[in-house]
């Protein structure tokens, strides 16, 4: 990682390099390299050139062949970058040759995400998953930290056994044990951590309130939305990955249901799967909720290649079927109303609930709040009970298990309409102030 090494504002000058090997996929290989820049530039590195590198085949070595790797070293320090930042995944091994080849640092599209991670996260929770994370991808390149003691002699005669070992590989070894040891302490940290968070769901669980979950691509406006919807101060900025922690927020909902709704950690393409693993508790609001808010950037030109990275996450942690409502976002953006109509018909398939909103300008707000009554249409009644006023178990039922519209009172007895939670709505039905009438039985 950076700081073992080098600290990120050391780099000064990166070049960034996608080793392609199918050209008829250059698009979103131009793609993929333009949203490595913008990684890049959050971590506040600055970027030299961009290279967008074909090799016919994958190579062990360099992952590309010798010769192609001495081109882009030869442009890296031709343009005095002091750093080479590859978008594809290297292996422990092809990062040591390119850093040797290079004679600078060599870092791939993994640990700039977790460098991005480490900067952000702010819970405990999100602090140890980063932790985790970090250690994990560290530990099978901490021999690159250490080649300086490689070449001293181990102090021994005679060629054989132990005595040929040098300081260097004594040194790693301990070092390798105490970073195994830090993972397992974290690991645990961790557990504990999401014990206390599984503790706080129960008593949520036992409010028996709905619970939605706002996910996304990184910088489509999740946090600025459940501002908008919910009246509070998240963080929310133009930039990658401004959120890491979740946050979770009372709604009232048109119908007078109050229901949780959580902001989570936005997704992005190729994302490292050791973060999906390190992030399950944070992701497991989008796993336990009732339905989930997708939102889109509309404006992005790739907004639908968007959608389908986040679902593909989703389907990984089991959450693809839920109910779904999509926002296409930043629509004050657009100057062309075709792009959203078109984008609202590939989309149509995926979901019955597309909408279009502008969470910055807070429009479409109203329509949200609406779709996820809908959506939540059937775990609740609204409902008028005649009550007595003696029979204070049920009047504190009501007030206590649903939302309380109104009160009123017709001498002895009580008049309320409320939204009640149907699992509770059976049991108050004799006091239904106008009872359905039976059907009769033939």
């Amino acid at each position: 990682m950076f700081e073992v090494r080098d600290k990120p504002e050391m780099v000064e000058r990166a070049l960034l390099v996608r080793l392609a090997f199918n050209k008829r996929e250059e698009d979103e290989d131009i793609s993929l390299l333009e949203e490595l820049q913008e990684l890049v530039r959050t971590l506040g590195i600055g970027v030299a050139e961009l290279q967008l590198a074909f090799s016919r085949s994958m190579h062990r070595k360099y992952l590309c062949g010798t010769g192609k790797a001495d081109e882009i070293v030869a442009f890296a320090k031709a343009h005095e970058c002091d750093c080479i930042i590859f978008d594809n995944e290297l292996a422990p091994s092809q990062q040591r040759e390119w850093e040797e080849l290079s004679g600078i640092c060599v870092i791939d599209r993994e640990e700039v995400i977790l460098d991005i991670f480490a900067q952000r996260a702010q819970t405990k929770e999100a602090t140890l998953q980063v932790e985790l994370a970090r250690m994990q991808y560290a530990l099978p390149r901490m021999a690159r930290m250490w080649n300086h003691l490689d070449r001293e002699g181990g102090g021994g005669t005679g060629g054989g056994g132990s005595a040929a070992r040098g300081m260097g590989e004594q040194q790693i070894e301990v070092d390798r044990r105490l970073a195994r040891k830090r993972i397992d302490r974290t690991k645990r940290e961790l557990e504990s951590v999401r014990t206390q968070r599984k503790t706080r769901r129960k008593d949520r669980e036992r409010l028996d309130m709905a619970h939605g979950a706002i996910v996304g691509y990184t910088n489509a406006g999740k946090s600025t939305l459940l501002n908008q919807l919910s009246g509070s101060d998240i963080m929310a900025k133009d930039m990658l990955f401004a959120t890491l922690d979740t946050t979770t927020r009372s709604i009232d909902l048109p119908d007078g249901q109050n229901i949780l709704l959580t902001d989570t950690v936005g997704f992005v393409r190729n994302l490292p799967h050791r973060l999906v693993e390190a992030f399950k508790a944070t992701l497991e609001e989008a796993v336990l909720a009732d339905f989930l808010i997708h939102v889109l950037d509309v404006n992005s030109p790739e907004a639908e290649k968007f959608f389908n990275t986040t679902m593909e996450v989703l389907a990984e942690l089991g959450s693809e079927d839920k109910p779904m409502i999509i926002v296409l976002n930043k629509a004050d953006l657009i100057t062309e109303p075709k792009v959203i109509e078109k984008l609202t018909e590939r989309l149509q398939d995926k979901s019955p609930n597309i909408l279009v909103a502008s969470a910055y300008k807070n429009t479409g707000m109203d329509d949200i709040l609406a779709a996820c009554s809908k959506v939540l249409a059937e775990r609740v009644q609204k409902n008028v009970y005649r009550i007595p006023q003696s029979d204070g178990q049920h009047l504190n039922q009501l007030h206590q298990e649903a939302k309380v519209l109104d009160t009123q009172y017709e001498g002895n007895d009580v008049i309320i309409t409320a939204i009640v939670p149907v699992i509770i709505a059976g049991r108050l039905e004799p006091y239904l102030k106008d009872k359905p009438e039976k059907k009769p039985e033939w």
